[in-house]
């Protein structure tokens, strides 16, 4: 019984083989088998000329604020992400040692406008009037005395001259004529002595104006002093120095900062700067005025317009790169500074471009870049290229491509370079 199982058995196993022998020869025969794939025709068509080239934005103005005096924080009204105003507070220092100095500030105020007003009351001036030494009291006074002595002077020196006439003639005697002389002489004395009172007056006037310049210089000191006390209260309350929203504050409520700590950043996002680093060749074919589209990772399907603002004068020796800058006005602030932005530069004119269907690229993460199938004579040829801006549901293929080609547009992942194709196109 054993003996024949085992020789039906050997039987169906030698049938068995015959079948696969004859399938696989048959398979042989008949060639690899073809992956049937949809194509679509590259074209061609006139498109603005541009150039494309990637950067950073920058932020419009941007401010590390540090104080102007260093104490301790009593708080921080602002957050990060806030937006502030310009001149809106964003930090207080303790003023208490400020408010003392200011208080005394203004005592010494007090004091030095008081010494002023006694200086002038000496000598009778009164603010703001011009000094006048002869407006003096004192100075008028001897004036008048030194006046009045002159003339007693001149009429006893008349007096002696015609008693000295008449001594001559014999009409009067000698001894009238010495009491006149003695007169003269007199009166000659008594207005030497009036100029000199009166002289000293006008240099005590003088000399009391140059108290009250004394008195009023100190005022302005103290006036001064007052100024820089209320600049140093003024100093301890920190405040923004331009509309922005707060980026950074690395401060809290109790710490002691001194003038090289940064109390926050507030930056300018109202409009942002794009820096791309270009060739020197395409540099230059970019004017001022040029408009420029950006796209960045975070919105990945919105185009963002700006306008050339700037060409850097200069390049870089080493790289021979230029940076041209574009200015995007950003009043929602969808952009950030420090965002990536893949930009293009529109030129004048326009440019022959290669465009394919999006679903004929394959994006490769390994080698991280993109690639197509071409269908030359029943196989699938590989092609690395470089991809540009979209249209629709076509997509800019910027080189590797002449624009005659025949591309597949699905089973990408199942083709390979070499790989036999069934091609149907698709229009």
């Amino acid at each position: 019984m054993n003996r024949l199982f085992l020789t039906a058995l050997l039987l169906l196993s030698a049938l068995l083989a015959g079948c696969a022998s004859n399938q696989a020869a048959t398979t042989a025969q008949a060639g690899p088998q073809k992956l049937a794939v949809s194509t679509a025709q590259a074209v061609t068509r006139t498109v603005s000329a541009s150039f494309e080239e990637t950067g950073t934005f920058n932020a419009d103005e941007s401010s590390d604020i540090a104080p102007l005096v260093a104490g301790r924080v009593l708080a921080t009204p602002v957050n990060v992400g806030d937006f502030v105003k310009q001149g809106q507070v964003v930090c207080e220092l303790d003023h208490r040692d400020a408010e003392l100095r200011l208080e005394q500030a203004r005592a010494q105020v007090n004091e030095a406008t008081s010494g002023v007003t006694q200086a002038e009351s000496r000598i009778g001036l009164k603010s703001p009037s011009p000094f006048d030494a002869a407006s003096v009291p004192e100075v008028a006074a001897a004036r008048a005395g030194y006046e009045s002595a002159q003339a007693q002077a001149r009429l006893a020196a008349a007096d002696a001259k015609r008693y000295e006439n008449l001594v001559a003639s014999g009409d009067v005697s000698r001894s009238a004529y010495d009491k006149a002389h003695t007169q003269q002489e007199t009166a000659d004395a008594m207005a030497n002595a009036a100029r000199q009172q009166y002289e000293a007056a006008l240099n005590g006037a003088r000399q009391g104006f140059g108290a009250v310049e004394t008195a009023q210089a100190a005022l302005a000191a103290a006036r001064a002093q007052l100024a820089q006390a209320q600049k140093g209260l003024d100093d301890t309350t920190i405040r923004a120095p331009f509309d922005g929203n707060i980026t950074a504050r690395p401060v809290a409520a109790g710490e002691y900062v001194a003038l090289t700590n940064k109390i926050a950043t507030v930056v300018r996002m109202g409009s942002l700067k794009l820096q791309l680093q270009t060739p020197e060749q395409r540099a230059a074919r970019a004017k001022i005025g040029m408009p420029v589209t950006a796209r960045v990772s975070a919105y990945p399907d919105r185009e963002f317009s700006g306008t050339v603002t700037a060409i850097n004068a200069s390049v870089d020796p080493g790289s021979r790169i230029f940076i041209v800058e574009a200015r995007f006005e950003n009043a929602k602030a969808d952009l950030r500074p420090g965002m990536f932005a893949t930009a293009r530069v529109q030129l004048p004119g326009g440019e022959t471009a290669v465009f394919v269907p999006k679903s004929a690229v394959l994006r490769d993460t390994t080698t991280d870049s993109n690639q197509v199938f071409t269908i030359e004579n029943g196989k699938a040829r590989l092609r690395v290229v470089v991809v540009g801006e979209a249209e629709g549901d076509a997509i800019r293929i910027v080189s590797g491509l002449s624009g005659t080609e025949t591309v597949a547009v699905n089973h990408l992942s199942e083709l390979f370079d070499g790989a036999a194709v069934e091609s149907h196109s698709t229009l």
